[in-house]
């Protein structure tokens, strides 16, 4: 290698952007790879440091278990299900939104955004409002517990599937529809020959992101599933906390954590080919429905969206107002109630104010990092170190691949020794929801800057501009909309994540979530506070937002 290669590559790793990738990198290595480790060696070298024997004699317990076969298959199984159904549901209302612009679109755009950062707890409780046995919609008798699974997660998953979808599809280059259309070729030609070939890398890429939550799914399967329908998110949770069985847990965390990892890699590799087609902020070419059919298709699609994301919640909170068939507020007067004058109860107010202080303290630290990191892989990529940046992207999505269970066991049992002891500090639970929310912002954030032409950054170098100016004056104005974007997943995310608070968040600073699994009786009233937080969380922050294409 000669001097002229070694100068260039030390130019290109010293770059402050690539130096902005420590930030997230060393938040990584401390409160994700740290505590992993630390499960893990516990599990299979329990006598580490002394000894460093491995013991692998929970192996008999996984190869001769059809129960855990079983469970995986079913894992599988359920999850390609359910991602077939959301992409069934969500494509032609992602035609929709891409398309045309009408009253009532951003309302749709929350309706659908809200179910996907609700707890499984509420989500339990708004089907039971709408489909239960004194449900609105009782009648239908929906009762059968895989049928419920499926409609949880479409519930769920549908605003995913729709974000990315809407994003890719809106910013299709028109012209080249346009020129197809003038040498005779048909609406449906055009769409099956050019439309679909162009869209399928995000369709390709929204499936494998909704297949990776459908397979890791835990609060759902937990309270919908039961036993009988367990998966292997809700088989960690169950040997590790019931039958303190951390081998076979770390075992079914690395199998979980191994599979979704090459998802997550295929996903990034299909979001970096769809991302080209994303529409430039402001030059989406939405018109408004004029035929009939145009009309039609956004009626039915606004009419689903109702159905499917805002009457469950609806229903949910009349319920809450109704106790004898009357209207009451009873629900909401046993919020305050203590009728065993324990000392650990906590007021419902008291939940939602630590809700927004863990919530404002991680999108803090997630916008911050996810930014870091985006900086320095849209970088790598710039400079032709693409097999860095294949590397770090799927790395830095792994938060969305592992047991909540398992981080948050992690957590607590490794982050309790000076320098780093957390395990009664505060900060711990906003650290794991920046954890959680962290990816969510670099997929926010990095298509848009791989939207920014890299010639506008070298124009401005060439004249004199610092890496510091250029991304004050150039990047950061353009990303704006994608930092808005990410900051409300992050935000809402932490108000509604419960897997891994329950492990981190002491009796005295409870989230909304553990609020609502301790006070069941009282859960609508309290679901439908989190409700209202949610969407007032939501409409704070897209007010902000001047882009009107939805990232994610």
């Amino acid at each position: 290698m000669d001097g002229n290669t070694i100068a260039v590559k030390t130019r290109i790793y010293t770059h402050p952007y690539v130096l902005a990738g420590l930030v997230p990198l060393v938040f990584f290595l401390v409160f994700y790879f740290y505590p992993l480790a630390g499960i893990f060696i516990r599990s299979f070298v329990p006598d580490f440091p002394s000894h460093l024997h491995i013991d692998l004699s929970f192996w008999d317990q996984v190869t001769g278990s059809q129960r855990l076969a079983h469970i995986i298959w079913f894992t599988f199984w359920q999850a390609a299900v359910s991602t077939g159904l959301t992409l069934a549901f969500a494509f032609p209302c992602a035609f929709v939104m891409s398309h045309y612009q009408f009253k009532g679109k951003k309302f749709l755009t929350l309706c659908a955004a809200i179910p996907f950062v609700l707890p499984a707890v509420v989500v339990a409780a708004a089907l039971d409002a709408s489909f239960g046995k004194n449900g609105c919609l009782g009648m239908l008798n929906i009762r059968h517990p895989l049928v419920l699974i499926f409609m949880a997660h479409v519930f769920y998953n549908f605003s995913v599937m729709l974000r990315i979808l809407t994003s890719f599809w809106a910013g299709l280059r028109a012209n080249i529809q346009e020129a197809a259309a003038m040498l005779g070729a048909g609406p449906f030609q055009i769409f099956i020959h050019i439309t679909l070939p162009l869209l399928m890398p995000a369709v390709w890429a929204a499936s494998f992101l909704v297949f990776i939550f459908c397979f890791s799914s835990f609060g759902i399967i937990l309270i919908l599933g039961g036993p009988a329908y367990s998966t292997i998110e809700a088989e960690i949770y169950r040997q590790a906390a019931y039958m303190f069985n951390l081998p076979v847990a770390s075992f079914l965390s690395l199998l979980q954590i191994g599979f979704t990892l090459v998802l997550m890699g295929l996903y990034t590799a299909f979001s970096r080919k769809a991302v080209r087609f994303a529409p430039k902020a402001g030059h989406a070419n939405f018109k408004p429905p004029q035929k009939f059919r145009e009309k039609a298709a956004v009626a039915g699609s606004a009419g689903f969206i109702i159905l499917l994301c805002l009457f469950p919640l609806a229903a949910l909170a009349g319920k809450s107002l109704v106790h004898d068939e009357q209207l009451s507020l009873i629900y909401y007067q046993a919020i305050f109630v203590n009728p065993a004058n324990s000392i650990f109860h906590v007021p419902p107010f008291t939940a939602i104010k630590f809700s927004f202080i863990f919530a404002g303290t991680a999108l803090i630290i997630a916008l911050v990092t996810g930014l870091c990191a985006a900086l320095c892989l849209n970088h790598l990529d710039r400079v032709k170190a693409k097999g860095l940046a294949a590397f770090f992207d799927p790395l830095f999505m792994l938060p969305l691949s592992t047991s909540a269970v398992t981080l948050g066991f992690g957590i607590i049992i490794t982050l309790d020794r000076p320098p780093l002891n957390l395990r009664n500090s505060t900060l711990l639970v906003p650290l794991v929801h920046a954890l959680v929310g962290f990816p969510f912002v670099l997929r926010a954030v990095l298509p848009a800057l791989k939207r920014i032409p890299n010639e506008i950054r070298e124009a401005a170098a060439t004249l004199g501009a610092s890496p510091g100016k250029i991304f004050r004056c150039l990047d950061l104005p353009l990303i704006s909309g994608a930092l808005t974007a990410g900051a409300v997943f992050a935000f809402t995310i932490s108000m509604g994540e419960f897997g891994a608070t329950i492990f981190t968040a002491s009796p005295r600073t409870p989230t909304i979530p553990l609020a609502i699994y301790r006070f069941l009786g009282q859960a609508m009233a309290i679901s439908t506070l989190l409700m209202v937080v949610t969407a007032a969380g939501f409409i704070l922050i897209e007010k902000i937002s001047s882009n009107g294409v939805q990232q994610f």
